[in-house]
């Protein structure tokens, strides 16, 4: 199946750990990561509706789009690996993971995606949320292949 991660702007500090991650999860998923440009201007609202463009420009047809917010529901790591499970075998191409900027997404994008997804009650610095969600990419593909990475229920 495939996973497309399309956050807005690069990682700072964490890029080589995510980089890592994203590379972990790449052995059970065909998997990219692409980067919508981070959005300029006076207001969070102009910064909102620039990253919303660029987020918008990088969305596949027949992807499932789930945005990543505090606001989402949340999820265990099995639920997750049971859920990624699924989608495969259902008929979208692939997942669009939507992980915002520093204001997060906007309501018109949150609301064209059919989930959305909490990776914790958090505010989570945008770089952190994508080490996170790649971390749990890399979890979810190790539960379904029943490997000893993950130590927690399943």
């Amino acid at each position: 199946m495939r996973i497309c991660l399309v956050a807005v702007g690069k990682p700072g500090l964490l890029a080589a750990p995510v980089r890592e991650y994203e590379r972990r999860a790449a052995r059970y998923w065909r998997f990219e990561a692409v980067e919508a440009p981070q959005g300029r201007g006076k207001t969070a609202r102009e910064v909102l509706a620039r990253e919303e463009d660029g987020i918008r420009a990088k969305l596949r047809p027949r992807y499932l789009r789930v945005a990543v917010s505090r606001e989402g529901d949340p999820s265990s790591s099995a639920e997750l690996a049971r859920w990624l499970e699924r989608v495969a075998t259902g008929p979208e191409q692939g997942v669009h993971f939507v992980v915002g900027g520093a204001y997060g997404l906007s309501e018109p994008l949150r609301a064209d995606c059919e989930r959305a997804l909490s990776l914790s009650a958090f505010t989570l610095p945008h770089d952190f949320a994508r080490l996170v969600l790649a971390e749990q990419l890399y979890r979810a593909g190790a539960i379904l292949k029943n490997e000893p990475y993950h130590k927690g229920p399943r």
